[in-house]
């Protein structure tokens, strides 16, 4: 018998490659979407099999239908407080209300764990749904996936390509986590279907740090790229302070000093991972940095 999972999120980039995980695992599939959802992702859902349950008012007897029979919920919902915390909330307790006996939150982020709050904001109000969740009966599984490769690329000011500079700030050997997206979905989708998973588990596509990225960054491109370091942690925290003083933008999900925030806290000896959980699902095959860069090299050289 198939169990049933269910995705919250489902439409967005990490949801719907949960869902795909999901179905190639096998596994009955049903995602609770918005009515103002976009359709062309919403009809992409219905063809990979995925039972759309448009939600109006996203109350607790209006997801509670939904979550009936199903084993675990997904949560990849992505937003500030208004998702993170409060839809997410009335998610888990209609999860609850239906009988559901495992719940796997949305923080794919690094272990936040060992922060305090104020250091980050979006990873503060991740860290105030564990305090709601944990109080509550349903056995829950946070993942810990460090940062997405995909970001070294795009919007991570770390690889500088036309430079040919390695930003970095604070420790040159200081190994980081990233984990490719798809990574991220595949073990998801394993903890989904896993009844006797933990209350973390923390993974990473590889651990590196930015001299080993320079490295890469050279072999890859067939160029020198060179380390670059601004300063220490403790600048980068002033500057963080002055950027978010200068241009707020406190609705927006991933304003400038947001990124610099999730930066701070990767460079910070409190971020180092003791122990990954890679090898609880040894049919993964994990994309590594490398990886990740010569496919980037190989795309832009076409």
């Amino acid at each position: 018998m198939k169990k049933i999972i269910l995705v919250a999120g489902a439409t967005g980039d990490l949801g719907l490659r949960i869902v795909k995980s999901l179905v190639n695992l096998n596994a009955e599939i049903r995602a609770v979407v918005r009515p103002t959802s976009d359709t062309d992702k919403i009809n992409t859902l219905e063809k990979l099999g995925v039972k759309v349950y448009k939600v109006d008012k996203w109350n607790l007897e209006e997801l509670k239908t939904p979550c009936l029979g199903v084993s675990c919920v997904v949560s990849a919902l992505a937003g500030l407080r208004e998702v993170v915390i409060d839809a997410q909330k009335i998610l888990l307790d209609a999860a609850i209300a239906a009988g559901v006996s495992r719940f796997i939150p949305s923080d794919y982020s690094l272990d936040f764990t060992k922060f305090s709050s104020g250091e980050n904001r979006n990873l503060d109000l991740r860290r105030e749904f564990h305090e709601y969740l944990d109080k509550t009966s349903i056995a829950a599984t946070s993942i810990f996936n460090g940062a997405f490769s995909e970001l070294l690329t795009n919007e991570m000011p770390m690889i500088l390509f036309k430079q040919k500079m390695i930003l970095y700030w604070g420790n040159a050997d200081h190994k980081m986590g990233f984990t490719t997206k798809d990574n991220t979905a595949d073990y998801t989708a394993k903890v989904a279907l896993d009844t006797s998973t933990p209350r973390y588990l923390r993974i990473a596509g590889d651990l590196i740090s930015p001299r080993e990225v320079k490295v890469i960054a050279s072999e890859v491109t067939g160029q020198k790229f060179r380390l670059f370091r601004p300063g220490g942690q403790s600048l980068l925290g002033v500057i963080i302070k002055i950027a978010r003083k200068l241009a707020p933008a406190e609705k927006e999900l991933y304003p400038a000093w947001q990124g610099m925030q999730y930066m701070h806290n990767m460079i910070d000896v409190r971020s180092k991972i003791d122990k990954l959980n890679n090898d609880r699902y040894p049919e993964i095959q994990w994309t590594t940095v490398k990886d990740v860069l010569s496919k980037y090299q190989h795309t832009i050289s076409n």
